[in-house]
């Protein structure tokens, strides 16, 4: 193994669809040293086109009570790039609240704060600001990240149905197009994947938050592997429909560590 991740790319599905390969993900976060969780998450409901951070003192979950990093969204909002949820909105949201559990249950019995950012519909320019903006908070080490991400949504439900039969079944069409997409994203080729979404378009829910990311990964000495693919069906036949899932894993490369473990798919059922 690497050592442990700086940050991670998970999905946000139900936890009986996405959770066993959100796991691979978490699998490789160590709570020691860590004392801020940032969660970009994409905005499924709201339409907005800028960044926005929390106005609440603590999220509330099952298993306790998260602090809400209040100085860094503070500081955050100072910038003049980011604006601050309305409850309603924070509260429908599902991409920030799903990965809480998996927080919660990495960093154990270590304290730490959150930090939620939703990241809006930004345009390539924005992508790079924001990335640009943020990095900092990446490149320290008390922070952990969390992207929020699902895959391709393939389905007539989905209004995505684009299928290459060159590929074989449905099912491997739609992995050979995610895999396409993780491949830009592993070789951090922030402008790489802009292209293939606008030749594609994948409807890879997180694709504004992983954009950031890569672009606030630019210049740095971190690495990133994917570690888990699955899909929530396989999919034959046009009335089938099914949700990628991928978890990708960040850490710092200082050329003494091993790889990761070869990557597997494996379908959730």
């Amino acid at each position: 193994c690497t050592g442990a991740a700086r940050a991670v790319i998970a999905p946000h599905a139900g936890f009986s669809y996405s959770g066993p390969t959100a796991a691979w993900a978490y699998k490789h976060v160590s709570p020691t040293g860590i004392r801020r969780v940032f969660v970009l998450g994409p905005s499924h409901h709201h339409s907005m086109s800028r960044c926005a951070v929390s106005s609440c003192a603590t999220y509330e979950t099952p298993f306790g009570g998260i602090p809400v990093d209040r100085a860094t969204s503070a500081a955050l909002l100072e910038t003049g790039a980011f604006d601050v949820m309305d409850l309603s909105v924070e509260e429908a949201e599902h991409s920030i609240e799903m990965h809480l559990p998996y927080i919660l249950h990495v960093m154990g019995a270590t304290s730490f704060e959150l930090v939620p950012i939703l990241v809006g519909a930004l345009d390539e320019a924005a992508e790079a600001r924001y990335g640009a903006l943020l990095a900092p908070h990446l490149l320290c080490a008390e922070n952990l990240w969390v992207v929020s991400s699902d895959f391709c949504h393939w389905g007539r439900r989905f209004r995505y149905t684009r299928y290459d039969a060159a590929e074989g079944a449905i099912c491997q069409s739609i992995e050979a197009l995610d895999r396409r997409a993780m491949g830009l994203i592993e070789a951090q080729d922030a402008r790489g994947f802009a292209a293939y979404l606008r030749a594609t378009s994948n409807t890879i829910c997180g694709r504004h938050p992983i954009a950031l990311l890569l672009h606030a990964l630019e210049n740095s000495s971190f690495s990133l592997q994917f570690v888990r693919y699955a899909q929530s069906s396989s999919v034959y036949t046009m009335d089938d429909s099914s949700v990628s899932y991928a978890s990708a894993v960040v850490w710092e490369d200082r050329g003494d560590q091993q790889a990761l473990e070869p990557r597997t798919h494996i379908p959730t059922d």
